[in-house]
C-alpha cells in the first residue's frame, strides 16, 4: 500500500523489452534505496512495481504484458523521468489517501488551464468510470491522491478537473503534460466498493 504522495521525479537508468516482459531500471536517492529489499513494492508512476535487483542507486523491476497494456509503462523508454514512492510501514503518516498501486487504466489529458497561478488540468476517461469519480473524492494519478474537481460526461466520455497545487507540481510530472498525454489512473477503492454494493442490493431489491 501506498499514501500516494510521491517523493519525487527520477530517471529511467535502461528500459528493454524482450518479448512482453519489460526489464527497466530506475535511479533514486540514497534515502529511497535504504533499507530497500528484493521483492519490496515500489510505486512508479502508480503502478506498484516489484523490486527484482539493487544495483547501487538503480532499482530494477519487471513489467508484464498486462501492466504494460493499461498503464503508460509500456511507452517508457532510457532517459524518461517518472514518480516514484515506496509502500508506507505501519506508524507512517498517510498525508493522502491509501493507493494500491493497482492502476485501473490509463486518462488522457483532454485540457490545461493556467490562470494567475493556478494549474489546472481536465482528465478524460471512460464514462463508465465516472460513477466512481465524483467531485471533492479521492483518485490517484500516476500515484499521486488527487482531489477530484467538477465533473461531467460528454457522449462516451468522462471528463474531470484536478486541480494543482505548486508542491504537487514540483513532486510529479503532471505541470509537464501536454493535452493528449496519458496518465495512469487508479480509483478510490472505498468509493468502488460503496457504489458496486448499493448498485447489487438495489438490483436484488428490484429483482424480487
Amino acid at each position: 500500500m501506498f499514501t500516494g504522495i510521491t517523493r519525487g521525479v527520477f530517471p529511467v537508468a535502461s528500459a528493454q523489452k524482450k518479448g512482453t516482459l519489460l526489464t527497466y531500471a530506475v535511479t533514486l536517492p540514497a534515502e529511497m534505496i535504504e533499507g530497500l529489499q528484493i521483492g519490496a513494492s515500489v510505486s512508479i508512476d502508480g503502478v506498484c512495481q516489484t523490486v527484482v535487483r539493487v544495483d547501487g542507486n538503480d532499482v530494477v523491476f519487471e513489467a508484464i504484458e498486462e501492466t504494460l497494456k493499461l498503464t503508460t509503462l509500456g511507452a517508457l523508454s532510457q532517459g524518461d523521468l517518472v514518480t516514484a514512492e515506496r509502500s508506507f510501514r505501519v506508524g507512517d503518516e498517510i498525508g493522502g489517501h491509501e493507493v494500491s498501486g493497482h492502476v485501473i487504466g490509463k486518462g488522457r489529458i483532454h485540457d490545461i488551464k493556467e490562470d494567475d497561478g493556478s494549474y489546472d488540468l481536465r482528465v478524460a476517461v471512460p464514462a463508465t468510470w465516472m460513477k466512481y469519480i465524483q467531485r471533492k473524492g479521492f483518485i490517484a494519478i500516476d500515484g499521486s491522491s488527487l482531489t477530484v474537481g467538477q465533473t461531467e460526461i460528454c457522449d462516451d466520455e468522462g471528463l474531470f478537473w484536478l486541480h494543482l497545487i505548486p508542491e504537487t507540481l514540483r513532486l510529479t510530472k503532471l505541470g509537464k503534460k501536454a493535452v493528449g498525454d496519458y496518465v495512469n489512473i487508479e480509483l478510490d477503492a472505498r468509493t468502488v466498493t460503496i457504489v458496486d454494493t448499493v448498485e447489487r442490493v438495489l438490483a436484488e431489491r428490484l429483482s424480487t
